[in-house]
């Protein structure tokens, strides 16, 4: 927790207040004091003034501490086909959410790609080690299954990223993950996976034919496909799956193959009213706050000390790192992302072992959105449902299987109860304080679920 020292109300050059606070922790961000401004305005002036808190810990520091926290990562990368095959191991997530966000919510292809590319670039310099920038899939999820517009897409990871940012700056996100109980979260996964994994086989069957080139038949072989290649290390099956899906949109719409080509796209500025603030908050913000929190920052952290000993991250880097992304993206129109210890882990199962393959990674997708963004668009508003589905089916249950740490009894109840209040109301903030209120009772000895009869 940090220590607020110096409260002088409104500092002399500045029209808002100034707080300055000294972390107590010792690593070389954190032994500067640096100040943190607060300017309770409307929503994007409080995203500036959050970008403002993180980037003046950095420039409060040294120029060659500075420096040297920035380029000894580039130093490290190193590129290999082992790198760039392990730079596809994240696929199977971005892939899918992206092109299903794109297809049935209306999210710019184009700009969605390019800053996911630029944030791994950013991510490659300012890391040693493969760290993955992915969707947020509670998020993503929500989006999907409940239709959320674009804006109210945009509006969702700005919160995330406002609040998360905040708990970095001021030492809260170590509260938050020891006040909110895994179980609970555990039950936010499970739902959130389990309506993904329906979504998906929902839009196979919405199809209503068996033979035909987007039929049910052809949902059967790609999930068969996924089945067979599930663990191969030379095949990513998500981009197998996404080119058959390239391949069915050409063969049933032709008129689009004169369309593609080098046509240079750019992000736009997009428009975000504060009623989609306020419709995203408690649809997609609040169930992704303690996701971001617990598996994008504390558990890849954890992860990478496993992996990298002595190249590790860190949770407050991490933290402002997913802060910065999305209060800066948002305004363009790209879709909300983070770290994740699941891209971590698929990266290094897959062959990267530094950060060359997140810069090559990066680098290519941020060529594809610039020169061939306009094209994509068309192609992922044709792209058949029977593949989609299937994409969506198996991430769904990779967002829904992790929930199985989860072996004993009070944890597993908490878990199913909260998973089931989101799916039985349909509201995933009412499940959320249904299984929060429960855990806590549980915690406080109110009642027990163990079950003593073997004794």
């Amino acid at each position: 927790m940090y220590f607020l020292q110096d409260c002088r109300g409104f500092d002399h050059r500045v029209a808002f207040p100034v707080i300055y606070c000294t972390p107590p922790e010792s690593s070389a961000i954190d032994e500067y004091r640096f100040p943190v401004t607060i300017c309770p305005i409307g929503f994007p002036d409080l995203c500036i003034d959050a970008i403002m808190m993180a980037l003046s810990a950095l420039r409060s520091i040294p120029g060659s501490t500075r420096n040297a926290l920035m380029f000894s990562a580039w130093r490290d990368a190193r590129l290999d086909r082992n790198e760039i095959a392990g730079s596809l191991g994240d696929l199977g997530t971005f892939l899918p959410l992206l092109v299903g966000m794109t297809s049935q919510n209306g999210l710019n292809f184009a700009s969605a790609l390019f800053f996911a590319g630029l944030f791994n670039v950013v991510t490659g310099l300012v890391y040693s080690i493969p760290m993955a920038v992915q969707p947020m899939k509670a998020i993503a999820a929500v989006a999907l299954t409940e239709g959320l517009t674009t804006p109210q897409i945009l509006a969702a990871g700005a919160t995330v990223s406002f609040f998360v940012l905040i708990l970095a700056v001021t030492g809260g996100i170590d509260w938050l993950n020891r006040w909110i109980p895994k179980s609970v979260v555990r039950g936010l996964q499970l739902a959130l996976g389990l309506n993904l994994l329906m979504k998906g086989l929902q839009m196979v069957a919405g199809t209503k034919v068996w033979f035909a080139a987007d039929g049910m038949m052809t949902g059967l072989i790609s999930g068969v496909l996924v089945l067979v290649l599930f663990h191969s290390r030379r095949i990513p099956v998500a981009l197998l799956l996404f080119m058959l899906g390239l391949s069915i949109a050409f063969a049933t719409h032709p008129e689009l193959l004169p369309g593609i080509g080098i046509d240079v796209t750019l992000p736009q500025w997009t428009v975000i009213a504060w009623s989609d603030f306020q419709t995203a908050f408690t649809k997609a913000a609040l169930p992704q706050i303690p996701l971001t929190t617990l598996n994008s920052v504390v558990a890849v952290c954890a992860l990478s000390a496993d992996l990298f000993p002595g190249r590790s991250a860190t949770p407050r880097s991490v933290a402002i790192s997913v802060g910065l992304m999305n209060l800066i993206s948002c305004w363009f129109g790209a879709m909300p992302m983070c770290h994740g210890a699941g891209g971590l882990a698929g990266q290094y199962r897959f062959g990267a072992r530094t950060n060359g393959s997140i810069l090559f990674l990066g680098i290519a997708k941020m060529f594809l959105a610039i020169f061939f963004g306009s094209s994509l668009m068309l192609l992922c508003a044709a792209f058949p449902l029977s593949v989609l589905g299937i994409l969506l089916m198996f991430s769904g249950c990779e967002l829904a299987i992790v929930t199985r740490d989860q072996v004993h009894r009070p944890e597993a109840f908490i878990m199913l109860l909260t998973a089931g209040a989101c799916m039985g109301l349909n509201n995933i903030a009412v499940g959320f304080l249904i299984g929060l209120s429960v855990a806590t009772c549980l915690r406080m000895g109110w009642f027990r679920v163990e079950d003593n009869s073997a004794s």
